[in-house]
């Protein structure tokens, strides 16, 4: 199965395509500045853009000063706006260009919003510095209250003021504000206002001279203007070319999205730049859905929907394949910022310490009871539980660790049992379950124990409840506190023994992590040097083991395979996340993983992952573990989600406590997600 071109086009899952502009700029060149921004209007166009924002006053230039004021000067700008308007009458992106316009004897610093040759809307500036270099009020009036009214510009009578966002009419979800550079800086810019009226995209035409550390500062200012107002935020500031009189521009330009860089312009170059990227106006719907935080500030704010004018335009969006303009993480759940990485993965490790060292001492508990099998899980739950007792400064003796070797028993993994038990000196103990399992199978009449190979779920939940019955006996003997091993992906797919098994514990230490977050945790405490260099050698040869629950005999294809019979853990986290935590419908969470997955070369990989363990994955395989997980996380598996214990949650992902981020029927169907699937793929 290919990508169609309907399926792979990006308008199709909710996608607007996105571009901060840096034109060449000149000291008042109009002319020039026109022929600079349709030039760069041309290359948007051809590169599929559906909004283009170019700096504050690129039309006229920032840096004219006085000019601003004379008549002719400013004639030339209006015709200007008239000659864009025209040549890129053709073209499919909206554009915001920023120029001088007159309105009743004043005049004010402008947006004007051009679609397919029509000026929708122009937007003044409301906030005018006028401190330190800034002198905008000697020739520029505030936009402040100006509603309800409109503008004539080139040969147009137009809508004008503060009060307008704009909205495509066949395009869900591509809804933008416009304001203009200073007003961000204002302890309320106006893109809140227009966010809380439903503006999804927030634009900011900026000229910004540069100082040193200002970079920084309006780094700043657009990531956290795009987190607390659950957006996409678009800087476009001037660039080299504007007068140097007095101030300098490095023509700094930016996306964000929920507080998140999707891409920036390069600084100080003498090149006209786009800074492009496709922004997930979708998710961020989602996301406001999931917020009452924001909605409740709409009603606060007098629900600013009802005093906004929304401008309408047909956008004619395209609905072919044209690539895909953003940078995907094939691994959601793991740290990916490499400048962060050692804070990222210390606060993941010690969220998990510090929950299970204060729910300890809160118990009347004097051990921890841990089941160690040598797998990855139970290897992270007894690192953790190892750092916990460091922290409250009591002996790693305090851990009592059995490894209860079943029929299916590796003698790699429980080597490895013991082998990290020993490391960590923890007290270590075996317990063969084999005569209790084969007592119980006995008991029922099972065949295996009349000697046929019968390794079915009985057989299976047998090993995995004896495991779990010991250790809450053995702590009930030793005055002791279980610690749950299973991880978060295990729990969305239901893959754990409910009840007395592997689902139940005192504290589930692992239940907010998921596989491929455990995996690469276990490797930062290798490479960060968390453990002594025997322990490190014990969990190095742990993360190079077969992923296995290790409870049907191995046969001549070797031993019993958790991923060829659910699928690859690396696909399952994909797919929780964005379905977890943004609610993605299921044919853009396969869109997604497909665009991240597809090609093992495109893309980057986390810090330090092993290169024999990168894998790509072709459309069909994904649809076909897609559906796997679809049916287990809505269907099957929630009531064992209903009843899980205590747990810490660790990453913005979400964990799946009922007490938490996910709350669901028991009793539920996966059949209206699995339709959206088929249906799109059918196109």
């Amino acid at each position: 199965m290919a990508a169609s071109r309907p399926f792979a086009a990006i308008h199709r899952h909710g996608f607007v395509r996105v571009a901060a502009a840096t034109p060449k700029g000149s000291a008042g060149d109009v002319a020039f500045n026109v022929r600079a921004a349709i030039e760069l209007a041309g290359e948007a166009n051809a590169r599929g853009c559906d909004l283009v924002v170019f700096p504050e006053l690129n039309i006229s230039s920032y840096a004219v000063d006085d000019l601003h004021l004379q008549e002719a000067f400013l004639d030339a700008v209006e015709s200007g706006i008239g000659e864009f308007a025209k040549a890129t009458a053709k073209f499919g992106p909206v554009f915001c260009i920023g120029a001088p316009l007159r309105r009743n004897g004043r005049l004010y610093n402008c947006a004007i919003v051009i679609a397919r040759g029509r000026i929708l809307g122009v937007v003044p500036k409301s906030f005018l510095p006028n401190y330190r270099e800034y002198y905008e009020k000697r020739w520029f009036a505030s936009g402040i209250g100006l509603n309800g009214i409109d503008l004539a510009v080139a040969g147009e009578i137009v809508p004008f003021g503060t009060d307008l966002i704009f909205a495509a009419t066949d395009l869900a979800d591509f809804i933008f504000h416009v304001e203009i550079c200073e007003d961000y800086w204002a302890p309320q810019p106006p893109s809140t206002i227009g966010a809380l009226a439903g503006a999804l995209i927030l634009c900011n035409l900026s000229a910004s001279n540069i100082t040193i550390g200002k970079a920084d500062e309006r780094k700043l200012l657009c990531a956290s203007q795009s987190s607390r107002c659950c957006a996409a935020y678009v800087y476009a500031a001037a660039g080299p070319g504007e007068s140097t009189t007095d101030l300098a521009w490095d023509g700094q330009s930016a996306i964000y999205e929920l507080g998140e860089l999707l891409v920036e312009s390069s600084r100080f170059d003498a090149k006209a730049e786009l800074a492009v990227a496709d922004v997930d106006a979708q998710r961020l719907r989602l996301e406001r859905m999931r917020m009452p935080t924001f909605n409740d500030n709409a009603v606060a704010a007098g629900h600013p929907e009802k005093s906004v004018r929304r401008i309408h335009f047909e956008h004619r969006p395209s609905l072919k394949d044209i690539g895909f303009e953003r940078r995907l993480r094939r691994f959601p759940y793991v740290p990916n910022r490499v400048e962060q990485l050692d804070q990222d993965c210390y606060e993941a490790f010690n969220i998990q310490v510090q929950g299970l060292a204060t729910r300890f001492t809160a118990t009347s508990g004097q051990h921890l009871v841990i089941g160690v099998s040598g797998g990855l899980d139970s290897t992270h739950a007894l690192i953790v539980a190892a750092k916990a007792c460091d922290f409250l400064e009591i002996p790693r003796s305090t851990i009592l660790g059995f490894t209860m070797p079943g029929f299916a028993t590796s003698d790699s993994t429980k080597s490895n049992a013991w082998a990290l038990m020993k490391a960590l000196g923890v007290v270590g103990e075996e317990i063969d379950i084999k005569p209790a399992a084969r007592q119980m199978l006995a008991d029922m009449g099972h065949p295996f124990a009349k000697g046929e190979p019968v390794y079915d779920v009985t057989f299976e939940n047998v090993q995995a409840g004896l495991r779990t019955d010991y250790l809450f006996r053995l702590a009930n003997q030793r005055r002791g506190f279980v610690v749950g091993t299973g991880d978060l992906s295990e729990l969305a797919l239901g893959w754990c023994t409910y009840g007395v098994g592997d689902q139940m514990s005192h504290y589930g230490v692992n239940a907010g992590v998921p596989k491929t977050l455990i995996q690469y945790l276990i490797r930062w405490a290798v490479k960060s040097g968390q453990f002594d260099e025997t322990t490190n050698a014990v969990l190095d040869s742990i993360l190079g083991t077969k992923i296995s629950p290790e409870l049907v005999p191995a046969d001549e294809q070797g031993m019993q395979s958790t991923e060829d019979r659910i699928g690859p853990y690396e696909l399952h986290d994909f797919f929780l996340f964005h379905v977890l935590r943004s609610g993605q419908p299921p044919s853009k969470v396969a869109f997604l993983a497909w665009q991240a997955w597809h090609d093992v070369e495109k893309g980057s990989w986390p810090v330090n992952f092993p290169d024999a363990l990168k894998h790509e994955y072709d459309l069909a395989t994904i649809a076909r573990w897609l559906e796997e997980f679809l049916v287990r996380f809505f269907k099957t598996s929630q009531f064992k989600r209903s009843a899980l214990p205590n747990s810490p949650k660790v990453s913005m992902g979400g964990s799946l406590s009922p007490r938490g981020d996910w709350r669901a029927p028991s009793d539920g169907v996966a059949d209206p997600w699995l339709e959206e699937l088929r249906a799109a793929l059918r196109d």
